[in-house]
């Protein structure tokens, strides 16, 4: 990907499993949307501090945000619906090495 491209991805969520929203090293993101069918959780982490900084109990979606995430803090949504779920986000690439 080139800096200005959408990075993007949805996919089935096992219940009480997450989708890391994570660049490889080097690379940043800033996420705009979030998406999700269910109930979920949404963190923010570094792979040991987790905090957990929204929480919606049915399906919807976080749209219009400014959301910056690295290789080292990054975004996990977490799927709490009860069953499986689509989980998704979208944005843009800030930076590329």
């Amino acid at each position: 990907m080139s800096v200005g491209d959408v990075t993007s991805d949805h996919q089935s969520i096992s219940d009480a499993a997450r989708l890391t929203i994570q660049p490889a090293a080097g690379v940043e993101w800033v996420i705009h949307n979030l998406y999700y069918e269910g109930a979920c959780n949404i963190h923010r982490t570094d792979g040991g501090n987790d905090l957990t900084f929204d929480t919606d109990t049915e399906a919807g979606a976080r749209l219009g945000y400014v959301w910056h995430v690295t290789n080292t803090v990054y975004l996990e949504l977490e799927n709490v619906s009860g069953g499986s779920a689509v989980l998704g986000y979208d944005g843009v690439v800030t930076k590329e090495p």
